[in-house]
C-alpha cells in the first residue's frame, strides 16, 4: 500500500495525531523531551515526562563504550560481601560449637 516512503511519513503524523489518538485520555506528549544521564551526558526524545534523570546512557554503559566499568548501584555488591562474611563467621562459631560438643560427648563416654 505504501509503496513510496515520503508519503508514508507526510501521512504518519497526520493519521497518528489526527484519528488516532483520541482525546482526553491519554497523557501530554512531550516530542522534545530532555535525558540527563549522571555522566553529564544530554539528549533529546519522545516522553510523556518532560524531562528524565538517567543513572546510566549508552554514553557511559560499558557495552557501548567498551571499557570495562564497575557499575555499583547503591552499595548492592558491599552488602552482599557483608552477608558472605556473616555467614562464614555462623558457619566457623558452628562447627566450633560441634568440635566442643563433640569433645564433650567423648569425654563423658570414657
Amino acid at each position: 500500500m505504501w509503496d513510496d516512503l515520503t508519503a508514508w511519513n507526510q501521512c504518519c503524523p497526520v493519521c497518528y495525531y489526527g484519528t488516532a489518538v483520541k482525546d482526553k485520555i491519554h497523557p501530554k506528549w512531550y516530542p522534545a523531551a530532555s535525558v540527563s544521564c549522571a555522566c553529564g551526558a544530554t539528549f533529546t526524545t519522545g516522553s510523556t515526562l518532560s524531562s528524565i534523570s538517567v543513572e546510566i546512557c549508552s554514553a557511559c554503559h560499558p557495552l557501548f563504550t567498551g571499557q570495562q566499568k564497575f557499575i555499583d548501584t547503591a552499595g548492592r555488591v558491599d552488602k552482599f560481601n557483608q552477608r558472605v562474611a556473616l555467614a562464614d563467621k555462623k558457619k566457623a562459631e558452628a562447627a566450633a560449637r560441634k568440635q566442643k560438643k563433640d569433645a564433650d560427648e567423648a569425654a563423658a563416654a570414657l
